[in-house]
């Protein structure tokens, strides 16, 4: 029989709330299944759809699962998949994903859609990959719920949209392992992609001693991003809204970034007048941003933008996934590279990797260990 799906209503809130504790404990970073004014803002938006499914029998609820986006943008994150302990293994959390990508890529409202994927277990990505999504990387130390995972990053694409791809002619040298991984998972090319002839910048001069504020006042930070970024051309990083300011005492650049405590992770969102003059600067900013509580910090950069990507290289920042095709530009899209630091040791011992999974973890870890480890020809005596 197949199940009843609806889409949830604010009335649903208290049990959703109840199925997310059933499901993840107390421990849920996310402000889906434990925010009741989050919940409320999310089933009202019009650029998002919550869906869920309940007991023929009882009429209690049973699973859940959303596709979160946001005006202006067409990249959607399928977020929230909890299904009740009492009835999983009867394909609820795969009805769910269905009906949402059927209603937000097949009708085109969204151009694709992604999943940060649990890898405690194979089901959650089993989960997605019965569903269209493929695997795009790895997110090491991603989030801290009760101790440190590591993500999977998954994303299912509307028809023709990765056909539309913008050609990308050079890429820092440590990059192109990842491209040529993708090239396999994914079935893209990256035909005539040659690595940039300039090395890896070195550290600016006492960059590391710089003195950042760091101003965690959420509205102001808000107010403050919105005058410096009045339009969306100056940033992306889809679904996510910077509350965390950092400056030096001199104001000559700001970094906004994204800071969730409760998972214990960072994202760096971008910075004004450019990032440009903020990019010598990545290791005071990553510390604090660690001294704030995130364990783990990430960035979103354009694959196209090698200068920008040699910057974080340099400051043993690892890619760890790929993102074809995800920014609409014209009747084109570009592709976005997801690079990661973490300041925790990184123990993918119990990992659960599905195949089509591991050659994106071997790569990374090659690449953390070209990052990190010294050569033979260093450690010779």
């Amino acid at each position: 029989m197949s199940p009843v799906i609806t889409a949830a209503v604010r009335a649903d809130i208290a049990e959703l709330r109840q199925l997310y504790y059933a499901v993840y404990g107390p421990h849920y970073p996310v402000a889906l299944g434990t925010d009741p004014a989050e919940m409320a803002r999310l089933i009202a938006d019009p650029h998002s759809l919550w869906l869920v499914t309940r007991c023929a029998a009882t009429g209690a609820l049973t699973a859940s699962a959303a596709i979160h986006g946001e005006a202006g943008s067409r990249t959607g994150r399928l977020e929230g998949i909890a299904v009740h302990p009492e009835h999983r293994s009867a394909g609820l959390a795969a009805a769910l994903t269905e009906a949402l990508c059927a209603g937000m890529l097949d009708t085109g409202r969204l151009d694709s859609v992604y999943a940060t994927v649990r890898t405690v277990s194979a089901g959650p990505q089993r989960v997605v990959a019965r569903n269209g999504f493929r695997p795009l990387g790895i997110l090491p130390n991603a989030v801290d719920l009760s101790s440190r995972e590591s993500l999977a990053l998954y994303a299912r694409h509307a028809a023709g949209v990765l056909d539309r791809r913008i050609p990308v002619t050079e890429v820092p040298a440590p990059m192109l392992p990842l491209l040529r991984t993708a090239e396999s998972a994914l079935g893209i090319g990256y035909p005539g992609v040659r690595a940039a002839a300039d090395p890896l910048p070195a550290p600016a001069p006492h960059a590391a001693a710089e003195r950042l504020e760091v101003i965690e006042a959420p509205a102001f930070v808000r107010r403050r991003f919105r005058e410096r970024f009045p339009g969306s051309g100056g940033w992306f990083y889809p679904l996510h809204t910077p509350n965390v300011l950092l400056t030096p005492e001199d104001g000559r650049f700001e970094v906004y970034a994204y800071l969730n405590r409760a998972g214990g992770y960072g994202c760096l969102l971008t910075a004004h007048p450019d990032p440009a003059a903020a990019a010598a600067h990545l290791e005071p900013v990553t510390r604090a941003l660690a001294r704030a509580g995130a364990g783990y910090v990430e960035a979103l950069v354009p694959l196209a933008h090698h200068e920008a990507l040699s910057a974080f290289l340099a400051q043993g920042f690892v890619a760890g996934a790929l993102y074809p095709a995800m920014r609409a530009d014209g009747d084109g899209f570009h592709d976005y590279a997801v690079l990661s630091r973490s300041g925790e040791r990184i123990d993918f011992r119990g990992v659960a990797v599905e195949p089509p999974l591991q050659p994106y973890l071997d790569c990374y870890v090659s690449a953390w260990a070209s990052a990190h480890l010294p050569t033979s020809s260093e450690v010779a005596p």
